[in-house]
């Protein structure tokens, strides 16, 4: 006599319905679940390394301030200006930060942009019966103050919060300016040297033979280039400018990233998967950039914040010894440069350097939380 279970088919014992339920309710250890919003947009693995970054409070916490800090930044003229926000003149409204208005727009004389921190231009509003708003800040960074009682540079006080360079200008408004200016100049010099860089490591590790050997020895003329002699030659007969520094700065950091992707393609070009696309017909292309290099920039993103970092320093430090932006510019290392020459001001040096240690800080922290969350032992 055989005995059968008396449980319907489709229910599982208690024990089992138990455990399988509290397997599945739970999250996985030492993870926060992720909103699920984030989880429509991300896959499992993504979602895992998300997990793992925000773990790392101090690194998770840095990117949320240093693109609060970017935003912020990103609205220089709305904060530190010498233009008013907004303004009525004969009941009409302007925007001055917005657009350009000639003097005779207010009863002038003259066809030129008015000065809105001339006192005759001020009277010309009042006179229309007009009033203004200012932003929090007065002065834009190229805003000379003819108005301070005391030679430039002029210590902290309550009409310029940290003081005034050699040139009378804010210094809060230069570390503002200037805080965007490097980050952008960043942004944009680590976006096109990656993708340089990228590209090229993935030529070399995928065909190998000549081809890895032609872009070897490229690289390596490249690599012994003299930069500052370079940036030195081109400033005697070329005002550097943004994209100036940025095309001869390309030349030297693209080759940052070409020996890790080339690594990632040499060690992945024989693997079975890239065998197995290559029997279905799949060409070069399809392989290289849909294939081997989404697992190879996992050991690229990594380097993309001390990358950042890198070229922050680099600008500064040209700045800093006059072969960087133009004179004016709003430059941190032209504030430390002006901090070195002039001992008896410090308030010049500690600006710009807690605006670096900031920004350097920040990136750092990052960059470390983004080597965690890419670390296999940690995201699986």
């Amino acid at each position: 006599m055989i005995l059968r279970d008396a449980r319907p088919s489709g229910l599982a014992p208690q024990h089992e319905r138990v455990k399988e339920d509290s397997f599945s309710a739970r999250p996985e250890e030492g993870r926060r679940p992720v909103s699920k919003g984030l989880s429509r947009l991300l896959g499992p693995l993504a979602r895992r390394r998300w997990a793992v970054f925000k773990a790392n409070r101090r690194g998770y916490w840095s990117l949320w301030l240093f693109l609060a800090l970017y935003a912020i930044s990103l609205g220089s003229e709305l904060i530190a200006n010498d233009k008013p926000l907004l303004m009525t003149y004969r009941g009409e409204i302007h925007a001055p930060v917005l657009f350009e208005y000639p003097e005779t727009a207010f009863g002038g004389d003259f066809e030129t942009e008015a000065d809105y921190r001339d006192p005759y231009v001020q009277d010309l509003i009042r006179a229309g019966g007009g009033w203004t708003i200012w932003p929090l800040v007065p002065f834009a960074y190229d805003t000379i103050d003819y108005e301070i009682d005391a030679p430039a540079p002029t210590a902290p006080s309550w009409r310029h919060l940290l003081g005034t360079d050699t040139q009378a200008r804010d210094v809060f408004a230069l570390t503002l300016y200037g805080f965007r200016l490097s980050v952008t100049f960043g942004l944009v010099l680590t976006l096109l040297s990656s993708t340089i860089g990228v590209v090229a490591g993935a030529i070399q590790g995928y065909f190998g033979g000549w081809v890895d050997l032609l872009f070897q020895r490229v690289i390596e003329v490249l690599q012994s280039l003299p930069i500052l002699y370079l940036l030195i030659i081109l400033a005697s007969f070329v005002q550097p400018g943004f994209f100036t520094l940025l095309g001869v700065l390309l030349l030297v950091t693209w080759m940052t990233l070409v020996h890790v992707v080339r690594a990632e393609f040499l060690r992945a070009r024989n693997l079975d998967y890239v065998r197995a696309a290559r029997a279905l017909g799949l060409g070069n292309r399809a392989i290289m950039f849909r294939h081997i290099l989404p697992n190879a920039m996992v050991a690229t993103l990594t380097f993309l914040p001390f990358i950042l970092s890198t070229a922050i320093t680099l600008l500064t430090a040209l700045d800093f010894l006059g072969f960087g932006l133009p004179r004016g510019a709003p430059s941190i290392g032209d504030l430390l440069n002006q901090g070195k020459n002039n001992l008896y001001a410090p308030w010049l040096g500690m600006a710009g350097f807690a605006v670096m240690a900031t920004m350097l800080s920040l990136l750092i922290f990052i960059g470390e939380a983004a080597r965690d969350a890419f670390d296999p032992r940690k995201a699986l």
